[in-house]
C-alpha cells in the first residue's frame, strides 16, 4: 500500500509543499508515496493582490500543475485532525463527511484577519479572502448611486499594519475612478500607534507619511474602533466618523485547525516548529506558511505571516516531509534575507532590504520591483514537470 503525505491546504506554503515533496520523491525514484493536498478549490489566491482591484481575476488555477507532477488533489474542507490515528476528517464538494489518512501530515491551513467582537463589526469589509474583497470591490462600484455625501465619499481603513497601508493608498484612486476625478473623497486609517507607519519601523515611517499627505489619506493615531455601523464608526474615545465603506485590517490569526495539534502555539496560534518545520512534539506533523511559529536565522527572526515567507517555508517543508519518509537527510530552513515592498499607490512603491528596513528603493523605482512581485514573480510555476519541480528547490532563495 502507498504511503500518503497529505498537505491541507493550496495556498503559497501548501502549494510549494507539494511540489517541493514531488521533487524530492522524484530524485530518490520513489513511487510508492502519494503527495495529496486537500483544499476548498485547485487554486493559488494571490492573496498579496487584494487591496488592488479587479479582484476576480486573482486567483491561478493548479489543477494542470498538480497534474503535471504528479499530487493527487482532493476537493473538501479540512474540519478535524486527529493525530493520534493519523487521518483528517473534512467536508467534500457536495457536503458529505469523509476521511482521510496520512502517514505524513503538512499543515498549510494559513491565517485570517482576526476580527474582533465589536458591536456592528458585521458591518465592515476586509481584504483577507477573495470573496470578501469581491464583495468590497462591487459595494465600491455601487457608490455612485448613492445621494452624494461626506460619508459616500469616505472610507475608514482599521489598522495601519503594512495591509492597512496598502489598502488605504490604493482607495483614493479606486474611490475617484468611481466617484469622478473630482470627487472630494477621504479615506482615514484609524491606528493604535503613535506615530504614522509605526508598524513598518523607523526607516519606512517618514515617507509613508509623506505618501499619506500626498494622497490625501488621514491618520487616526492612538485611536481603535469601538463599534461600526452602517454609516459609520465610533472610536473609543467617542469620536464619531461617519463612512459608508470600513475596512478591517487589524490583526490576523492562524488556522484554528492548529488548535487541533497537541503543540505549543505562539500567540497568533502558529504552531512551533523545529528548523525542519517538524512540529515540536509531534513526529508526523509538519507545519508551513501561516501556520508555523519558524525561526528564520540564528539572530532571533522569525518568519512573518507573508507570502515572502511562506513561499520558502513551503519549499522546506515539502522536501523535509518527504525526507522523513525516505530516511534521508533534510534540509534546515533558513530565510536570512527578508525584504519587504509596500505599495504607496499612486505616490509608488516602497522596497527596503533587512529587519532593520533600510529603504533602498522608492517611488517609481519600488513601484517597478512591486508590479513585478505581484504579476510576475508569486505565481505559480508553468505546468511542466521539469520545471515546476526544479522551482521547488529549497535551496532557492526568495525575494517576493
Amino acid at each position: 500500500m502507498k504511503q500518503r503525505i497529505l498537505i491541507v491546504g493550496a495556498g503559497f506554503g501548501g502549494m510549494w509543499s507539494a511540489l517541493s515533496a514531488a521533487r524530492l520523491l522524484d530524485l530518490h525514484g520513489h513511487t510508492d508515496t502519494e503527495v495529496a493536498v486537500l483544499a476548498p478549490q485547485a487554486e493559488l489566491r494571490i492573496r498579496p493582490r487584494f487591496y488592488e482591484p479587479n479582484v476576480h481575476n486573482m486567483a491561478a488555477p493548479l489543477d494542470a500543475l498538480f497534474d503535471a507532477v504528479g499530487v493527487t488533489f482532493i476537493k473538501g474542507l479540512a474540519e478535524r485532525i486527529d493525530v493520534a490515528g493519523k487521518q483528517v476528517d473534512y467536508r467534500d464538494e457536495h457536503g458529505n463527511s469523509a476521511t482521510l489518512n496520512y502517514d505524513r501530515l503538512v499543515l498549510a491551513s494559513g491565517s485570517k484577519v482576526a476580527r474582533p467582537r465589536l458591536e456592528g463589526i458585521e458591518h465592515a469589509f476586509d481584504v483577507d479572502a477573495i470573496e470578501e474583497a469581491v464583495r468590497l470591490e462591487q459595494h465600491i462600484k455601487s457608490l455612485d448611486k448613492l445621494p452624494e455625501s461626506s460619508a459616500r465619499n469616505t472610507v475608514v481603513v482599521a489598522g495601519g499594519g503594512f495591509t492597512g497601508i496598502e489598502t488605504a493608498t490604493e482607495m483614493p484612486a479606486r474611490l475617484r475612478e468611481v466617484l469622478g476625478e473630482n470627487a472630494d473623497v477621504q479615506v482615514i486609517v484609524v491606528d493604535r500607534g503613535s506615530e504614522i507607519g509605526a508598524a513598518l519601523g523607523e526607516g519606512p515611517r517618514e515617507l509613508i507619511a509623506e505618501a499619506s499627505s500626498e494622497l490625501g489619506v488621514q491618520w487616526r493615531l492612538n485611536s481603535t474602533v469601538a463599534s461600526v455601523d452602517a454609516e459609520g464608526v465610533t472610536l473609543a474615545d467617542g469620536q464619531r466618523i461617519d463612512a459608508r465603506t470600513v475596512i478591517w485590517t487589524a490583526g490576523v490569526r492562524a488556522s484554528s485547525l492548529t488548535e487541533q495539534v497537541p503543540a505549543e502555539r505562539d500567540a497568533q496560534g502558529r504552531l512551533h516548529v523545529d528548523r525542519n518545520l517538524q512540529v515540536i512534539g509531534q513526529d508526523d506533523v509538519f507545519a508551513t506558511g501561516d501556520v508555523a511559529y519558524a525561526a528564520v536565522d540564528e539572530d532571533g527572526n522569525y518568519a512573518l505571516m507573508t507570502c515572502q515567507h511562506a513561499i520558502a517555508l513551503g519549499r522546506s517543508a515539502g522536501n523535509n516531509v518527504a525526507a522523513s519518509l525516505l530516511g534521508v537527510e533534510p534540509i534546515a530552513y533558513s530565510q536570512p534575507k527578508y525584504v519587504t515592498c509596500l505599495d504607496l499607490g499612486a505616490w509608488g512603491a516602497l522596497f527596503t532590504e533587512g529587519w532593520d528596513r533600510q529603504v533602498k528603493f522608492l517611488r517609481d523605482e519600488g513601484k517597478q520591483i512591486k508590479t513585478q512581485i505581484n504579476t510576475q514573480w508569486i505565481y505559480p510555476p508553468a505546468a511542466n514537470r521539469a520545471e515546476a519541480l526544479a522551482a521547488a528547490d529549497p535551496l532557492i532563495p526568495v525575494v517576493a
